[in-house]
């Protein structure tokens, strides 16, 4: 049992653990897909999240990334990207289950990756230590007639497309407490390797790793606020960031804004479609600030999420108080 002062050492030491990271970091090109509203779709990064806080949870997510964007050669290329996530968890059961999809397209190659998410979640107090991982297949494609090759190599084709498709583990730990959480986790653990043209053009997807934290805040009120942070890595040798603070008003609208180390910064807005706050729509713009040169300035991302409430849950008391009754 993690008792509350065993609680604020780990929280002390999750801090310098962060600060130890912002000090190596330095803003490096992911093979996986961003997304500026990384807090709400946890479950991407980490399968840990997978039915952490009960019920059935989906969400749709499209993002298109520097809007407009055109190479040199005047064609397109910027990333386009959708997810879909689907999460529940098993009824009287601390074991959850997920299901995420990603649509990745760059220029001339497009990748598919779908997951099957597991999570052991343990109670511990009023803490929760949650172990999980995912298991699913990454498809990798390649369009031989969108490509300029600057050298070209004989065995590359000049038309016509090629796909592989390999398999994709990873794993992930998360502890959640009322007042943060921090999470760690491994994405593709396997490093699956794609070769396209006989060999000519090599794509191995390198192993990416997140650290996932978030603080809640309830200054007055029915306001929340709860900054954030993600930390990413690739195989360890390149680090990069981004920090977020998002200020919810009974849980029905949301605002916030990002930043994305040395890249971009974001406004984020959130708001509740229907009265039981079950269906939400979710909208964030990135302004380019840095690399505007190579970029066009603006990047927009679109989600619904949507959530079917466990019915054996407990109803939560709302408290009322008046001058006459203190309860």
């Amino acid at each position: 049992m993690i008792q509350k002062g065993h609680s604020k050492y780990f929280l002390r030491y999750s801090i310098l653990l962060i600060v130890f990271f912002f000090e190596i970091s330095s803003l490096m090109a992911q093979q996986d897909p961003q997304f500026t509203q990384y807090m709400y779709n946890g479950m991407y990064y980490n399968p840990a999240f997978a039915g952490k806080d009960g019920g059935f949870r989906f969400s749709a997510l499209h993002r298109s990334q520097w809007l407009n964007y055109t190479t040199t050669s005047g064609q397109g290329g910027a990333p386009v990207t959708q997810l879909v996530t689907a999460q529940g968890r098993m009824e009287g059961k601390n074991i959850g289950y997920g299901l995420t999809l990603v649509n990745d397209q760059i220029g001339a190659t497009s990748n598919l990756e779908i997951n099957l998410q597991g999570a052991y979640h343990k109670k511990l107090n009023r803490s929760t230590l949650s172990f999980g991982a995912y298991l699913g297949m990454y498809s990798s494609s390649i369009d031989y007639g969108e490509l300029i090759v600057v050298n070209p190599e004989p065995n590359l084709p000049n038309s016509g497309k090629e796909s592989q498709i390999n398999f994709n583990v990873g794993a992930g730990l998360l502890f959640d407490t009322r007042d943060y959480y921090i999470g760690l986790s491994t994405r593709h653990v396997n490093e699956p390797n794609f070769d396209f043209g006989d060999g000519s053009y090599a794509n191995q997807l390198k192993n990416h790793s997140y650290l996932l934290f978030g603080y809640r805040v309830r200054p007055v009120g029915q306001l929340a606020i709860e900054p954030s942070l993600l930390l990413k890595t690739v195989s360890f040798n390149n680090f990069s960031y981004e920090v977020s603070v998002i200020a919810t008003h009974q849980n029905k609208i949301s605002g916030g804004i990002g930043y994305r180390g040395e890249e971009s910064v974001s406004f984020i807005l959130g708001y509740s479609l229907l009265k039981d706050n079950s269906l939400k729509l979710g909208y964030a713009f990135d302004l380019v600030v840095g690399g505007v040169e190579a970029k066009s300035p603006t990047s927009h991302e679109l989600m619904l999420r949507y959530t079917l409430t466990d019915v054996s849950r407990e109803v939560q008391r709302v408290i009322q108080r008046t001058p006459r009754f203190r309860f």
